[in-house]
């Protein structure tokens, strides 16, 4: 496996990181950041879900534990990183942007911080880098383009869900919540 497969990379999406009837200035920078931030190789794989979130894990019904994780149309051999930068877009998005935690009280929902679910998950896998601020805008960006592609199907006719038309400006807000990481300001 190359290098260039190990570490997350733009060339995947540049070509489809805004719509020809719809442009999004916001993705456009996004790209453009991450692109002259890439951090460097370190030579790190594993098997990465692609959306991993726990509206694709099932618990166990008695024990505090995942008893299956669902959804791996997206899995790919990628740095061990890319996941957990995935699962911090629910700390930089609201419930309305694809589950987010953004704006709810995560101490009365008995749920951890961001920076406690980092450490937690940088305590079991002390030997790999620490996530940076280029994983979770990377994560934003990546589905921010997903949905680009889901409103230019809708505009075609063409979307799978019936519904998706209700979340036209996703690609948008997903592109403005990864320029908010950039920028410290979520």
């Amino acid at each position: 496996i190359t290098a260039a497969r190990r570490t997350p990379k733009m060339s995947p999406y540049e070509n489809r990181s805004q719509s020809q009837s719809d442009p999004i200035p916001e993705l456009d920078r996004l790209a453009a950041w991450l692109t002259a931030n890439q951090p460097a190789d370190d030579a790190r794989i594993s098997l990465a879900h692609g959306d991993y979130r726990m509206g694709n894990v099932i618990f166990h019904p008695t024990e505090p534990r995942v008893a299956a994780i669902l959804d791996w149309e997206l899995s790919t051999l990628g740095h061990p990183l890319a996941d957990l930068g995935f699962c911090c877009m629910a700390w930089h998005t609201s419930p309305e942007e694809y589950g987010g935690l953004l704006g709810l009280n995560l101490a009365a929902l008995g749920l951890p911080t961001e920076t406690e679910f980092i450490n937690r998950y940088m305590a079991g896998n002390p030997d790999i880098a620490p996530l940076t601020t280029f994983h979770k805008a990377f994560a934003l960006f990546r589905f921010s383009v997903i949905w680009v592609g889901i409103a230019d199907r809708v505009r075609v006719g063409s979307a799978a869900a019936a519904d998706a038309w209700k979340h036209g400006d996703m690609a948008k807000r997903l592109a403005i919540r990864g320029i908010d990481v950039i920028d410290g300001t979520y």
